[in-house]
């Protein structure tokens, strides 16, 4: 008896939580709703870098010697062609002046070697004709011997020519070294480092040796932003796609622009064993803010854009895993007089607020999206009643 009794005891007491879980005892659960309606999603990825020049040279010198004389200081602006330094010239241009002076001597000799080929050329016709008359003294051994000789200023002339060559090459190879002294701009910009001095003495171009590098000239119209896109992410970027830049030193102010280039191969972060792409992105609008080469940027680029479509707030969507099939499911909660009901789900796109709905609900329904703790616990069929909304900070 004693047993039949707790048994009933026990059926009634689960009776009796269950329909105070539906409701039947107005123990509902307060709940945030919200009407499914369209919203433009904006899928995209976060990445992070620094600012730099697209347009930038580092300038060095092929020569080595004093500077003697600098023409421009850091942040002049300059322009294409425009003198920026002078190196001291007085060796290279004295061996210009030795050169030149050689190459005149040997134009000086060939012609002389000319003006005696031509006199030879005349007394060879002369023998010529006496040898054959049969009167030239010593016959045919002079007549071979002014031969020999005629043949020989030929040969000597075409020496002294190639010689002239020689010497009018090493006169361009001087010149130009004197031209090396002059340092001009390669373009048109702005002196973004200046790293020698005059009387110190420039290097011609080695690595970390001090001197090697004399300045650097970048175009500031070029100027944007290197970010490190991880290799997970980098299929769904495109070139042209649109992107917010945000300065570390300006984080109030976020700047638009679009995706320019992306590395063909990637690399290897530093202290890390992942693997990311670097990714130009230029800037379309800087929203006035002055920005500096070097700078720390982060970037949000928007992989997908498209019209408005059907898209639930994130935090109404649940996710249910079957761990030993790797199968995952997505549904939300949608109120149904007074009741909410479980809603299998197919979803699309996402950004950091909502997600697409392919299928499962349609526009006007009443979803369910909070609070977070009783989401969680949150059963299908179980009574709830829409939560008034929390008051706004005057």
């Amino acid at each position: 008896m004693k047993k039949s009794l707790m048994f009933a005891a026990i059926i009634a007491a689960v009776v009796i939580l269950a329909l105070m879980r539906r409701g039947a005892t107005g123990n509902e659960t307060a709940v945030t709703l919200e009407t499914l309606s369209l919203h433009e999603i904006r899928a995209s990825i976060l990445a992070s870098g620094k600012l730099s020049n697209e347009e930038e040279v580092m300038l060095s010198t092929e020569v080595i010697g004093k500077v003697s004389a600098l023409h421009v200081e850091e942040g002049d602006a300059v322009t294409e062609g425009q003198l920026l330094l002078q190196i001291d010239d007085e060796a290279p241009r004295a061996l210009v002046g030795q050169q030149q002076a050689s190459v005149r001597i040997q134009e000086v000799a060939i012609a002389a070697a000319k003006l005696k080929l031509d006199n030879l050329q005349l007394a060879w016709n002369r023998k010529k004709m006496l040898h054959e008359r049969g009167l030239l003294t010593g016959g045919d051994d002079a007549f071979e011997s002014s031969t020999n000789e005629l043949d020989l200023a030929r040969l000597d002339i075409q020496s002294r020519e190639a010689a002239l060559q020689q010497a009018r090459a090493i006169l361009a190879e001087a010149e130009k070294n004197l031209a090396k002294t002059r340092v001009y701009s390669p373009l048109t910009g702005i002196v973004t480092s200046l790293n020698i001095k005059v009387g110190e003495t420039a290097i011609s171009s080695t690595t970390n040796v001090p001197g090697s590098s004399l300045m650097t000239i970048a175009n500031p119209a070029s100027i944007n932003t290197e970010v490190n896109v991880d290799e997970a992410d980098i299929a769904n970027v495109q070139v042209g796609q649109e992107a917010e830049i945000v300065a570390i030193a300006y984080p109030n102010q976020p700047m638009k622009g679009v995706v320019r280039s992306i590395a063909v191969s990637a690399k290897q972060s530093a202290g890390s064993q992942s693997l990311s792409f670097v990714v130009k992105i230029g800037f379309t609008d800087t929203a006035g803010v002055l920005l500096r080469p070097g700078m720390s940027s982060r970037a949000e680029i928007f992989t997908h854009t498209g019209d408005a479509t059907l898209a639930l707030p994130i935090q109404a969507i649940r996710l249910t895993e079957d761990t030993s099939t790797g199968l995952k499911q997505y549904h939300a909660f949608r109120a149904e007089n007074g009741v909410a009901r479980k809603v299998v789900l197919k979803v699309g796109i996402s950004d950091d607020s909502y997600q697409e709905v392919v299928e499962g609900l349609k526009a006007g329904d009443k979803i369910i999206t909070g609070p977070d703790r009783a989401l969680r616990n949150l059963e299908d069929g179980d009574a709830i009643t829409e939560s008034a909304p929390a008051a706004k900070a005057a």
